[in-house]
């Protein structure tokens, strides 16, 4: 199994759009995990996807809390793990490197904005998906 890397480009604020990604795969019924490396950076996107909009709710819960396995989204800051071995696993990385156990993982999603320091660490993260031989994919936002 090659690894597929979608990075969306143009994000008009990566977070928020961030939420946008994780409420589509939960509507859509995928499970998805959320991997930042700083505890407090997740502990605000928690924040986040909890009320970046009124009437959305997005269940999710820590990778190590007793509801993770009947949860379909959950936020690690640890390596992060597939949900299991018999389905294939998401990953939307929040994190400025590259995840440490990216391989495991049949789709990695990255979100862009156009700041620069953002930009510049995907490009990082762009080339070293490439070095891992990783399937990386391009897509432009559309402006809303």
């Amino acid at each position: 199994m090659t690894t597929r890397v979608d990075f969306a480009f143009g994000a008009p604020h990566r977070l928020r759009t961030a939420c946008q990604v994780v409420r589509k795969h939960y509507i859509a019924g995928r499970k998805l995990i959320i991997y930042h490396s700083d505890k407090r950076a997740l502990a605000r996107f928690d924040r986040l996807l909890w009320g970046f909009e009124p009437t959305a709710f997005i269940p999710h819960v820590g990778i190590q809390h007793p509801l993770a396995a009947q949860t379909p989204i959950l936020l690690t800051y640890t390596a992060p793990e597939p949900h299991s071995t018999t389905e294939p696993s998401w990953l939307l990385n929040l994190d400025t490197q590259c995840p440490p156990t990216a391989a495991q993982f049949q789709r990695i999603l990255e979100i862009v904005s156009e700041q620069e320091q953002d930009k510049h660490a995907a490009r990082q993260r762009w080339r070293q998906y490439q070095q891992w031989q990783f399937d990386v994919r391009a897509h432009q936002l559309s402006p809303s």
